[in-house]
């Protein structure tokens, strides 16, 4: 990248403003269709313009880390906030990172693994924690004290919290076990917030289950991952949609891992598999939201097809 770039005119990026125009659109209609996170040097080129990162005649990570959020917000309506899954953030970080973006965008954070996290990965990150049961797995008390007060006074801003069961809850819980335990939790929460339950499991998948969290209004999130059922089946499942919105998280190809994806797709700047099944799968849910005048929070990780960006436009083409 050059040292002078910051002295031309900025940049020419198309799929920026196309994408931009087309999903804001969609915005109105409650049709929310973004990225998991958002900090991809990738995308400078196509999503973001290196020149607005620049200091001292030189591209500044730290400052494109710190800053591109508002260019994002330019093209996107949503984005999902991944980074709540392993830490409780403090008001002054929801400050900070609100302060950034203007309504009517839209959060979707993921609740903290320290809330959905039966017991921890045996990885050196966790320390003494690595291998142990979680003393505060499904404490609404922790979660609302640590998580949701704080959040709160940006509450119109938050689209939706999604709690992110890792495949490893299903060796350790039935799906009707499960449900049971996720019922007594979720019936004690705030009705404030919008909630939906992402499950990696198959054997999670069953009809207590849906019957469970739609008794409580809490939304199925339709997901493509590793060790789910495929996303396409998910929606041949009427009593899947628990909720009157929907939300999806197309992430990876069932049956491929996220470190497999990670060396086949970064860097993450072009489409480089397009998956025709997934897409399909995330046009037919925006296209019933629409039809049903009920909101959809959809998104979209680079470990799908290699660019998220590329991906989301591609689904969109029509939907507006």
């Amino acid at each position: 990248m050059g040292q002078n770039l910051f002295l031309f005119e900025p940049e020419a990026l198309p799929l920026k403003e196309h994408l931009g125009i087309t999903l804001k659109r969609m915005a109105q209609s409650k049709l929310f269709l973004g990225t998991s996170s958002w900090k991809y040097p990738d995308w400078l080129g196509s999503i973001y313009s290196a020149e607005r990162y620049f200091s001292k005649g030189r591209f500044s990570k730290s400052r494109f880390e710190r800053e591109c959020l508002r260019e994002y917000s330019e093209v996107f309506a949503v984005v999902s906030g991944d980074f709540a899954f392993y830490q409780f953030p403090s008001a002054a970080f929801w400050n900070d990172l609100f302060a950034q973006v203007e309504a009517p965008f839209q959060f979707a954070f993921k609740a903290p693994e320290e809330i959905t996290a039966p017991a921890f990965p045996n990885h050196p990150r966790y320390s003494a924690r690595a291998g142990r049961a979680n003393a505060t797995f499904l404490d609404p008390e922790i979660f609302e004290r640590q998580f949701l007060e704080p959040l709160r006074k940006h509450l119109p801003m938050v689209g939706v919290i999604i709690f992110e069961f890792p495949a490893a809850t299903g060796r350790m819980f039935s799906g009707q076990q499960f449900g049971h335990a996720l019922a007594r939790f979720l019936d004690r929460l705030p009705k404030d917030f919008r909630y939906a339950v992402e499950i990696r499991s198959r054997s999670l998948f069953c009809p207590e289950y849906l019957r469970l969290i739609r008794e409580a209004g809490v939304a199925h999130v339709f997901n493509s991952w590793t060790e789910m059922i495929p996303l396409e089946q998910q929606l041949l499942e009427p009593d899947a949609f628990t909720a009157d919105f929907t939300v999806a998280r197309a992430l990876t190809v069932p049956g491929r891992s996220y470190e497999e994806s990670v060396t086949l797709f970064k860097p993450y700047s072009r489409v480089r598999e397009p998956n025709a099944e997934v897409r399909n799968a995330l046009r037919n849910l925006l296209v019933r939201s629409k039809q049903r005048g009920e909101p959809a929070y959809i998104f979209v990780n680079n470990r799908l097809e290699g660019f998220s960006p590329g991906t989301i436009a591609a689904v969109a083409e029509g939907i507006d």
